[in-house]
């Protein structure tokens, strides 16, 4: 293993090298950072105990370090694809089993997809989900948790608002590592305020802090372990069944971005890196953990720093482990206000939603194709009109499926673009003039 004494001496230290362990460790504490707002606020929304959370994020990064033969360079962390689908569940049952059997579901259908990717190819991704697709269903995911993020928001629009000010105010002013943060910053800077403001002192209140629990929490305890309920397979758990779809369009964009940093290809590991995921997303649902995926926001770092070195994520999983042994933090992040929690969220649904429209521009996606346009337009009016926590049953003769919108709106993107692709050869004419013109 090749030794880089520090980042500057080459302008990339690849995964292969490692830093001397003093900087080592420094880099692992950074990435937690970097990971930590948004992998905790999944468990706040779900109402999964945030220590087993935090604990499963470093033993999935682990896994999937281990199974991409130490190649690829990411931190998994909790996946907001799963909350839609969480939310369904729990909005009718209260069951958390039933989500943990929902997320372990989603993670053998996603190892399915990688053991295929790893012996096939990387052709069949690419046949199913073209860019026009990709960045739909990445839109979808934010416009989908629309509506629980504008719930949360209006209990207690004062704090929301300073929370939601707060980060994007450090997404824009702020520079360096500290501007990867804003997610994290805008949670510490809205809890302030709750623990000052006096609407809050009411524990009825959205914005109310109870320190009682945080008082009372131990400082070092095992993570709190739960388990799957599969008694209702088939039916409600299929909410589940089109989130690997969500997870591989957004594992192959993190993939991509590695790729062009770091200036090596890493799309034959594609396969691996889909198993990766799928067997951490999977033990984790085992044990009452969220499901996971390779997290934007560590990739973000490595943008920053070029720094590449497994080592380094092996160092932030440990930490991330050892959180989970802390019950103390567990009950400090339950202790963050629901309306804190909404100008996070407003912040961070619509963040995901943009980045969709990202990946149309950078692919110079081709809107004046009427077929586009369609493929786009209408999961996203199906994403944005139903409910996140609406369950939508389609009966199949004896067979009953269940959707939420943002599982009915990424299927629909991908159903859509197969029935419309002739559409796109026909496409290639441009229009008559008296066509597209407008009118006198």
């Amino acid at each position: 293993m090749a030794v880089a004494t520090t980042a500057r001496e080459r302008d990339v230290v690849y995964p292969e090298d490692r830093l001397p362990w003093l900087q080592t460790i420094l880099m692992g504490l950074q990435h937690v950072m970097a990971m930590f707002g948004a992998t905790v606020l999944v468990p706040l929304i779900l109402g999964f105990n945030p220590n087993t959370v935090i604990f499963f994020s470093g033993v999935a990064t682990l896994i999937f370090l281990v199974v991409t033969g130490f190649k690829v360079p990411s931190y998994l962390g909790s996946s907001f694809s799963f909350i839609g689908s969480v939310l369904a569940v729990q909005g009718t049952t209260h069951n958390h089993g039933l989500a943990y059997a929902g997320i372990v579901m989603a993670g053998v259908i996603y190892l399915a997809i990688g053991v295929i990717v790893h012996f096939v190819g990387v052709n069949p991704i690419r046949y199913l989900l073209p860019p026009v697709v990709t960045g739909t269903v990445v839109a979808v995911i934010g416009l989908a948790l629309a509506s629980a993020a504008t719930t949360n928001y209006a209990l207690e629009p004062f704090t929301a608002t300073v929370t939601l000010l707060a980060a994007v105010g450090a997404a824009v002013y702020l520079r360096g590592f500290p501007r990867m943060l804003p997610v994290l910053i805008g949670i510490v800077v809205g809890y302030i305020v709750s623990a000052v403001y006096p609407v809050c002192s009411d524990a009825k209140s959205a914005c109310h802090i109870d320190f009682n629990a945080i008082g009372n929490a131990s400082i070092v305890g095992v993570p709190s372990f739960s388990f799957p309920d599969f008694s209702q397979f088939g039916t409600t758990l299929s909410l589940f069944f089109f989130i690997p779809v969500i997870l591989v369009a957004e594992n192959a964009g993190h993939v991509y971005a590695i790729s062009g940093i770091m200036k090596r290809d890493l799309s034959p590991m594609l396969g691996r890196t889909f198993m990766g995921d799928g067997i951490g997303t999977t033990i984790s649902g085992l044990l009452g953990g969220a499901g996971e995926t390779t997290y934007a926001e560590n990739i973000g770092v490595m943008g920053i720093t070029r720094v590449f070195s497994i080592m380094v994520f092996v160092v932030a999983a440990v930490f991330a482990i050892l959180l989970g042994f802390i019950p103390i933090f567990g009950a400090l992040v339950r202790s963050i206000p629901v309306s804190v929690q909404g100008g996070i969220e407003m912040y961070l649904f619509g963040l995901i939603a943009v980045i969709g429209g990202k990946i149309w521009v950078d692919a110079k996606v081709d809107f004046s194709k009427r077929a586009n346009l369609a493929v786009a337009a209408i999961p996203l009016i199906i994403a944005a009109g139903i409910p996140a926590t609406q369950a939508i049953p389609i009966h199949l003769g004896s067979l009953t499926l269940t959707f939420n919108n943002l599982g009915l709106g990424a299927l629909s993107a991908i159903v859509l673009y197969q029935l419309l692709r002739p559409g796109h050869v026909r496409d290639v004419e441009k229009e008559p003039a008296e066509v597209v013109a407008p009118p006198e």
